[in-house]
């Protein structure tokens, strides 16, 4: 594989407003410049629907990383920072773990994280993160609109990602937006 082959995958945004909580994530999967997929699901509901998380990166390697933090998850019954910090610990020490070409943005009711392959759990000031090739394309437009706007959560998030859209190559306006307490059939 050259270097112009990388998979670039995504845009993931997660915004907090009014006691509303949204992960929002485009559709597009990437192989070098070649737009593989647009409508791929990179935002999901884990232990019993109390936490969202979205990935950024290689797919499988995300996949992987979901189905340890969902057990993590499990361990410690729905403890977000707990399963996160174990989860970080594992990635940076196990040498299969370590190759692992992810990120995760993950939330519940009170805390929002970002988890890296760095070992790296970081919980951002603001009410708004985002990872990903548009990550920082989505973070500017969502503090604006967050900041600027009587918009709701998801909403702002979903607006967001159109701006990424337009500005970033590798992030397309097939958005998934998933609020938590959403209900199931929604």
């Amino acid at each position: 594989m050259k270097t112009t082959d990388i998979i670039r995958a995504t845009t993931i945004l997660s915004v907090r407003k009014d006691k509303r909580a949204v992960i929002a994530g485009d559709g597009q999967v990437s192989l070098g410049e070649t737009i593989m997929k647009h409508k791929a699901v990179k935002v999901r509901f884990m232990y019993k629907r109390k936490i969202l998380a979205g990935f950024a990166g290689a797919v499988a390697d995300a996949f992987n990383l979901f189905e340890r933090l969902e057990a993590k998850l499990e361990g410690f019954n729905g403890n977000l920072p707990r399963a996160a910090v174990d989860l970080a610990k594992d990635w940076r020490t196990d040498k299969i773990l370590r190759r692992l070409e992810a990120l995760l943005l993950a939330m519940d009711e009170e805390h929002t994280l970002i988890i890296s392959g760095t070992g790296d759990v970081i919980e951002p000031d603001e009410s708004v993160a985002a990872i990903g090739s548009g990550g920082p394309y989505a973070l500017a437009a969502a503090r604006a609109l967050t900041a600027h706007s009587d918009l709701d959560a998801p909403t702002i998030a979903r607006e967001a990602l159109k701006i990424t859209a337009s500005i970033c190559l590798y992030t397309n306006d097939q958005i998934v937006v998933h609020e938590l307490g959403e209900s199931e059939n929604k």
